[in-house]
């Protein structure tokens, strides 16, 4: 056992003294010491309760003759630090997030590892410190959100956060009250959990079980239901199963893992920021995935379910009809299900068992929502490297558009022009300097993206930045283009007035300029100034790569 080295011999009895002090017995020395990385924090709804999960991931782990110790990592709500600068520090946490997991790990000689997560950022930062330590682990997540119910004159309407997001473009166009959307404001998120949609939070914890990292329910089974705790306890046993049986991360997050996630996400039309988080998983694996290869996925592979944003259905109701099983069971034709899991069965055995399709949450690859996947990667010589778009929530008149350019240097200055009324049908929106190196932080735009949703422009605007987007947004929204400006992309050069032409279903974003015009805008630009200059977002701006593979730093 790894643990040994900080209990076994005559050398270890100090350490031996310091781990009775926790309230070690005898017995447990020759126990299996393992690290429960929660996550809980008092200031994220989604995290809220997950002290009372790790409770009953070590009642699994003591069933299973482990020895259970707990540490926290920090967590971000995205929601709360949205559109402030608070944004610029949730994607920068990914990094920290994994390096101290190491630090705890490695410093107290953990044999295995169960990982208790719920949102944005801390789900792909505990998944890189998962495969980077190469111990046995399993992670559980904290669940979803219920959906907000609101009263209307229409009847009992289904809400979440990004009903309210969207409600303040309504009330700036004056289609909406702020009486209404005080009324909303207080109904929208009912408790604890993760976002109801199929935004990021709940896109990761689904496609961690689509990896094989988690049990099955992991991603949809809801926060406040009592199979959440059943399943963190099952967690905790299976942990020490792994750990018998010698079964490591690098065993389970494979290419073909890696690809039966992309599948996965695809098919359910899942959050933009995956795409940044799995090609960041990737990276760390030694894993060589291409965002080429991500088109070939959703080439072939049809979009299966349309939750909010893209449609009407959230995660409780993904859950309800049988929740990832059913649809890697649609899915099947497309997916390595020889790969294993850490439920200790193969991809192929939990398809097996699981629901057929209802034909409405989930569709059937024969009646598919859509006959090529959510996702797509943009190519060209604005984006020679990518940009990603979620095209299930595109509208179908904006799949293709050509229209001017306005441009914008950062989130603010767009919001600001959103709600002063200056934007027009037709435009293409770029919001620039939001990338990794130059926001830094590469910060969600969710706000433009909600207010023009809310004042009915995503069927008339298109919205293209070098930041990202929350997995809430909808609309011809393309984010991630790189090279990003700070990097001197091709973005860096555009003016206001520059046609842009964006083809979704050919993979397409281009400026109407020749290359040479490029290069001598470019050429003429100042040097790129940072805007932070100090702390930790410094470090990071000096350190992190190109959103193409997945922002992570340099090695």
């Amino acid at each position: 056992m790894k643990s040994y080295a900080v209990k076994e011999g005559i050398e270890r009895a100090p350490h031996r003294s310091l781990l009775r002090a926790l309230g070690c017995t005898t017995a447990d020395m020759e126990k299996p010491f393992i690290g429960i990385v929660n996550s809980f924090t008092e200031v994220v709804p989604g995290h809220m309760h997950l002290a009372e999960l790790a409770g009953a991931v070590k009642n699994g782990v003591r069933q299973g003759g482990g020895v259970p110790f707990e540490f926290n990592t920090i967590a971000v709500c995205d929601g709360i630090a949205m559109n402030h600068p608070g944004m610029k520090y949730s994607l920068p946490s990914r990094e920290l997030i994994a390096d101290s997991v190491e630090i705890m790990a490695e410093a107290h000689a953990f044999d295995a590892l169960v990982f208790v997560t719920n949102c944005d950022k801390i789900i792909p930062g505990m998944l890189m410190a998962a495969v980077r330590l190469d111990v046995p682990a399993i992670f559980i997540s904290g669940g979803p959100m219920l959906a907000g119910h609101l009263e209307t004159a229409r009847g009992t309407e289904k809400v979440d956060l990004n009903s309210v997001f969207e409600a303040v473009g309504k009330v700036a166009r004056g289609t909406m009250t702020e009486a209404e959307l005080a009324r909303l404001e207080e109904v929208a998120c009912p408790g604890c959990g993760s976002c109801a949609g199929m935004f990021t939070a709940n896109t990761m914890n689904c496609l961690t079980e689509a990896l094989g990292m988690a049990l099955p329910g992991n991603g949809t089974i809801p926060a406040v239901d009592s199979r959440r705790r059943q399943l963190a306890e099952a967690a905790g046993w299976q942990v020490m199963k792994l750990l018998a049986d010698k079964v490591r991360p690098s065993d389970i997050v494979t290419r073909e893992a890696i690809h039966n996630a992309f599948t996965v996400d695809v098919a359910l039309g899942g959050s933009t920021n995956s795409v940044l988080h799995l090609m960041a998983l990737a990276s760390e694996a030694g894993i060589d995935f291409t965002l080429q290869m991500v088109n070939e996925i959703s080439d072939r592979t049809p979009c299966l379910s349309k939750l909010r944003p893209a449609g009407e259905y959230h995660i409780e109701d993904l859950d309800a009809t049988g929740g990832i099983p059913a649809i890697m069971r649609q899915l099947r034709p497309f997916l390595n299900i020889g790969s294993i899991t850490a439920s200790g069965k193969t991809t192929g055995q939990i398809t097996d068992e699981a629901k057929a399709a209802d034909g409405k949450v989930i569709h059937t690859v024969a009646d598919p929502c859509t006959a090529k996947g959510g996702l797509a990667i943009l190519f060209g010589n604005l984006a020679p490297q990518g940009a990603v778009v979620k095209r299930s929530a595109v509208a179908p008149e904006m799949m293709a558009h050509t229209g001017p350019a306005r441009i914008f240097e950062s989130e603010e200055e767009a919001t600001t022009a959103i709600m002063e009324g200056k934007i027009k049908a037709g435009d293409v929106i770029v919001i620039r300097y939001e990338g990794p190196r130059g926001g830094p932080g590469m910060r969600e735009m969710l706000t433009p993206t909600s207010l023009l949703a809310g004042m009915g422009m995503d069927k008339e605007v298109a919205l293209i930045t070098d930041g990202r987007f929350s997995g809430a947004t909808r609309g011809a929204a393309i984010g991630h283009v790189s090279p990003e400006a700070a990097s001197r992309g091709p973005i860096a050069a555009l003016q206001s007035g520059d046609i842009i032409k964006i083809d979704i279903a050919n993979y397409s974003l281009e400026v109407e300029l020749s290359d040479n015009q490029i290069k001598e805008r470019l050429a003429g630009l100042a040097e790129f100034e940072p805007r932070i200059k100090s702390g930790y977002l410094r470090r990071y701006a000096e350190n992190v790569g190109p959103a193409s593979s997945g922002a992570v730093f340099s090695r």
